[in-house]
C-alpha cells in the first residue's frame, strides 16, 4: 500500500487525496483506514520509505576513506539528485500544507541520521590531525541544514543546473573545512579584548 501511495503521489502531486491514494492501491478508503489510523499515519509511512530511498542513494558517498572534498561533493550531489528525481514525493513529505507535522518528523529523523554519519567522519578526520573534534556535531548539523535549504530553493527555482549548485555548495563547505585544517599547525588566535598573555 505504501508503494501504491508513492505512485499516486508521483502521479497526482503532493495534494493527492485519500481517495486517490486508496484507488492507487486498488482498495476503498474504509479498507485503507483499517491499516492506517489517519492520513497523517499514511503520510508518515510514505515519508519513512522516501527517507530510506534518499539515504540509500547517499550511503555509497559516505565513505570515510574518500578525500574530504570528494566526499562532500558526492553527498551533496546524491541528495540533490534524490530530490530532483522525486520532486513530488519530496514535496508531499516535507511541504504538504495539511499534514506538515507528520512529514517534518520523518525528515528530522533522516537529517539526524545523516548528520550523525557526517559528525563521525568529521570527528575522526579532526582527531587524526590532532585537532579538537568538539565542533564535529554542530558542523555536521549546519552542513545538513544548509544543503537541505539550498535544495528546497533550487527545486522551486531551477535557476541553475544541479552540477552548478553542487559546485557552489561544495566550494562554500570545503572553504570552511580547509580553513580549519590549515590552522592545524598554527597557534589559536587571541579573541578581541582578551588580556595579553606572555607566550614566551
Amino acid at each position: 500500500m505504501v508503494q501504491a501511495a508513492i505512485e499516486a503521489v508521483r502521479t497526482h502531486g503532493p495534494g493527492v487525496s485519500v481517495a486517490e491514494l486508496a484507488a492507487a492501491a486498488g482498495i476503498t478508503k474504509p479498507v485503507l483506514y483499517r491499516h492506517f489510523t489517519d492520513r497523517a499515519d499514511l503520510q508518515r509511512a510514505v515519508g519513512e520509505k522516501a527517507a530510506e530511498m534518499l539515504l540509500a542513494r547517499m550511503a555509497p558517498e559516505l565513505d570515510p576513506d574518500r578525500e574530504p572534498v570528494q566526499l562532500i561533493r558526492g553527498v551533496i550531489d546524491a541528495f540533490l539528485a534524490g530530490i530532483e528525481d522525486e520532486p513530488e514525493l519530496w514535496r508531499f513529505v516535507v511541504h504538504h500544507p495539511i499534514e506538515r507535522e507528520a512529514g517534518a518528523e520523518v525528515v528530522e529523523d533522516a537529517r539526524r541520521h545523516i548528520a550523525r554519519l557526517l559528525a563521525t567522519i568529521i570527528g575522526e578526520r579532526l582527531r587524526a590531525l590532532g585537532l579538537d573534534s568538539g565542533g564535529a556535531e554542530p558542523w555536521a548539523q549546519g552542513l545538513v541544514g544548509m544543503v537541505q535549504s539550498a535544495g528546497d530553493w533550487w527545486l522551486e527555482r531551477r535557476t541553475m543546473s544541479r552540477a552548478a549548485l553542487t559546485d557552489y555548495l561544495t566550494t562554500l563547505i570545503w572553504g570552511g573545512v580547509s580553513g580549519v585544517l590549515a590552522m592545524a599547525d598554527q597557534p589559536a588566535p587571541i579573541p578581541a579584548g582578551a588580556p595579553e598573555v606572555d607566550r614566551g
